[in-house]
């Protein structure tokens, strides 16, 4: 069971400009999506959009656009919406849409925790792992 979860402001609000697609540069009012299982509890209003950023000094020398650190954003939810598809094999359970309204606040920059890759990571595909490890792995030259 899934749940669909949409957070969006709207076209009028404060925050314009913050609001635009990076490869068409046209406006929207959906600043994220994310997918939960159904069971997770629902954002609730005062739940604030998370923001990623890279520093570079953090940045891992082989992934050096990688996102490393993270804040609280300035995306507050003000209103929730929850609506249960009526249409037979519908990809979702539940969509909720979360209104969010521009209030920016100070937060401080925390560091991303590093993701321990396990053969689970690759859904127990232990060859896909062990491919993983040589290409992540420094060689050693044995003389």
């Amino acid at each position: 069971m899934r749940k669909y979860i949409i957070f969006q402001t709207s076209p009028s609000d404060e925050g314009w400009e913050l609001r635009k697609l990076a490869h068409t540069g046209f406006l929207t009012r959906i600043l994220a999506e994310h997918y939960a299982p159904a069971s997770r509890p629902s954002p609730k209003p005062g739940y604030r959009l998370r923001e990623y950023h890279r520093v570079s000094e953090s940045a891992h020398p082989d992934f050096p656009k990688e996102t490393t650190h993270s804040r609280r954003g300035d995306w507050e939810v003000s209103r929730v919406e929850e609506y249960a598809p009526t249409i037979p094999g519908s990809d979702y359970d539940i969509v909720v849409v979360c209104y969010c309204k521009l209030a920016p606040i100070e937060s401080v920059l925390e560091p991303l925790l590093k993701a321990e890759v396990t053969a689970d990571s690759f859904g127990g595909n232990e060859g896909e792992y062990d491919e993983y490890l040589k290409q992540t792995t420094p060689q050693v030259e044995v003389k």
